[in-house]
């Protein structure tokens, strides 16, 4: 439980009593929660979606069922039953024991996944679908720069773009993540950049002279523009995130963000009709009322060779170090999902 915005300090265990299910509900034993940079967010107070007072962060989680409502939206007619193992989005709520979920956003977890696996998968791999098919329009032989290539959505991002045929130029962290990707995706030290933002314009330039055709991007900030410049005619530039503007700290401080805030790049309209570039922006969460969208989605994800590629799990924490949790992502030290597990 969250004690109101504002600060990670506020983070708290309570015991709680569920309400009875009602229908179109199934109540889930929760086995994993997937850590997002939305968590971060609402709890310091910067995400816009953040319910009034108190709340309980979280959007996605894993577990089994324990029990489900058997009218209309529950039992059969969900096609889930007691026992299923199931990975399930939530509009906050997730961090939790247990949870009365809405059946329609249950998804069964693959059988060879752990639940682990299973929490790291919805919301980066919708996001990274949703970014990569339905915005960017990615074409077999494009070149698409991933941003944060090595966190949950950048992995999941260069699978299914790995599967499409695409080139990818990958913008990491540290040279750590940059040898895991070219361990794990066979990506050539030529394709992978190392994040300086003394030297990332050149660098990126350098793996693409000819520019790219599609940016995925969840950073933001003094990297936005060296990437829109390397965006050629017809580009499109896929904005999900502002990581660059994540506070260090378990509070905000607020004149360090406010000189950010103001002084982030910006984009003339006009001259982007000369350059006949692109840039579309979405934040997944507001797309939770397209049930049937998502669902359809899931479905094209699942149809790629998942076996024996698993959403990358990288650390676990406990359910009592969920503050900690949030501190390492803070850190950019992540590679993969982080997961809480109660």
């Amino acid at each position: 439980m969250q004690r109101g915005a504002g600060s990670l300090d506020r983070l708290e265990i309570r015991t709680e009593t569920l309400p009875p299910l009602i229908a179109g509900q199934a109540r889930v034993r929760v086995r994993a929660i997937g850590l997002n940079f939305a968590d971060v967010f609402a709890c310091l107070g910067l995400y816009s979606a953040t319910p009034q007072g108190d709340f309980i962060p979280g959007l996605e989680f894993a577990g089994e069922i324990e029990a489900i409502h058997e009218t209309t939206g529950g039992g059969k007619k969900s096609g889930l039953k007691k026992g299923d193992r199931v990975m399930g989005l939530i509009r906050f709520g997730a961090y939790a024991t247990h949870l009365n979920a809405d059946v329609r956003y249950l998804y069964t977890i693959p059988k060879e996944w752990s639940f682990e696996e299973g929490a790291a998968f919805l919301a980066q791999g919708l996001t990274a679908q949703y970014a990569i098919a339905h915005l960017g329009h990615v074409q077999r032989g494009e070149t698409v720069l991933v941003q944060s290539a090595a966190g949950g959505v950048g992995l999941l991002s260069l699978f299914i773009l790995k599967s499409i045929g695409a080139r990818v130029i990958a913008v990491v962290g540290n040279s750590e993540k940059a040898q895991y990707l070219s361990d794990t995706f066979k990506i050539p030290p030529t394709d992978i950049v190392i994040r300086n933002p003394r030297t990332f314009a050149r660098a990126i330039r350098s793996s693409a002279p000819d520019g790219v055709d599609v940016v995925l991007d969840a950073v933001y900030g003094k990297y936005f523009k060296p990437q829109y410049n390397l965006l050629r005619a017809g580009g499109r530039y896929v904005l999900f995130g502002a990581a660059d503007l994540m506070p260090s700290g378990t509070s905000v401080n607020y004149a360090a963000l406010g000189i950010k805030y103001f002084s982030r790049p910006r984009l003339d309209p006009l001259t982007m009709i000369s350059d006949n570039k692109s840039l579309l922006a979405f934040n997944l969460i507001w797309l939770w009322d397209r049930i049937a969208f998502l669902r359809s989605m899931f479905d094209d994800m699942m149809k790629l060779p998942w076996k024996g590629q698993p959403p990358a799990v990288g650390r676990v924490f406990s359910f009592e170090e969920t503050r900690e949790a949030m501190r390492f992502f803070q850190s950019g030290k992540s590679t993969g999902k982080v997961v809480i597990k109660p």
